[in-house]
């Protein structure tokens, strides 16, 4: 006789309508439910826990699952849905094991694909087209309005293929590497790794005017001395601060925000912080 367990697996089946389901609950509230403290977490719990609970029949799993995709999460609405479709294959192939996998996916690729969307999606596609159409609809001509309806539905049949090319190379992934998975895992860390270092350096501005004054030797700080010492020395500085205190269980991540914010105003009060100037 079956147990119990395997019964459960046995009647595990992910349709395409269960997946299409999810990912139509990501693309209508991927954005409404933002917050600072978990970006896009909550919206993707939202739209994946159906399925998850499919792939989950164990209630103890299930949780373990939900509470992993309530990690940090902030990319490009439309280009999540290639990523959330990867990690609902491994998911679906690998279960729970899968867990630290998926999160190293989801964390190395939200950067460099919201970098495509924002460029693609929020960039090219309403300046141009947007303009295009906008300029016919002012001439009088209709079809500029019936333009950039078809171009939304085809961005919607777009959207939901990329969810399918994310499954369909998600499911080919683990496949390949399901005896190496730890590899893949740690692959993943590395590079989530890089992209975070990466954005410290470009999205983190801190920057002080002072001098350094001493006879007739006049040196400007930030230029001359901290990132002759190290680039955006201040900005990685800020972040390992900030990180120290999200270890500890007093700060959280609102009261973090106010006391940058404090630090912000009293800085800029008192000159020891400044605008970044425009090179």
């Amino acid at each position: 006789m079956m147990s119990k367990e395997m019964k459960q697996e046995k009647n595990v089946t992910i349709t395409r309508r269960d997946r299409h389901n999810a990912i139509l609950r990501w693309m209508f509230m991927g954005s409404a439910l933002y917050n600072y403290e978990t970006g896009q977490a909550t919206s993707v719990v939202w739209s994946l826990a159906k399925l998850l609970k499919k792939i989950y029949p164990n209630d103890e799993e299930y949780k373990e699952a939900l509470k992993n995709h309530f990690n940090y999460f902030n990319t490009t609405t439309a280009m999540g849905n290639i990523i959330l479709g990867a990690t609902i294959a491994m998911e679906e192939k690998d279960g729970i094991k899968s867990k630290e996998a998926v999160q190293a996916l989801k964390t190395s690729l939200m950067g460099p694909f919201a970098g495509i969307g924002d460029t693609i999606i929020w960039v090219l596609l309403p300046t141009i087209m947007g303009s295009i159409s906008g300029y016919m609809a002012v001439e009088g001509n209709p079809i500029g309005a019936l333009a950039w309806i078809v171009i939304g539905a085809l961005l919607f049949w777009i959207r939901l293929k990329l969810f399918d090319l994310g499954y369909n190379s998600g499911v080919k992934l683990v496949t390949d590497l399901s005896d190496r998975l730890t590899v893949f895992t740690d692959a993943m860390s590395v590079f989530g790794l890089m992209v975070v270092g990466t954005l410290i350096s470009t999205v983190v501005k801190v920057y002080t005017p002072l001098t350094f004054k001493f006879g007739d030797v006049k040196m400007a700080v930030q230029d001359k001395i901290l990132d002759a010492i190290m680039p955006a020395l201040l900005a990685c500085g800020l972040t390992y601060l900030v990180y120290k205190m999200l270890d500890s269980k007093w700060w959280t991540p609102t009261k973090i925000i106010i006391a940058l914010i404090v630090i912000s105003l009293l800085g800029s009060y008192t000159g020891i912080l400044g605008v970044m100037p425009t090179k």
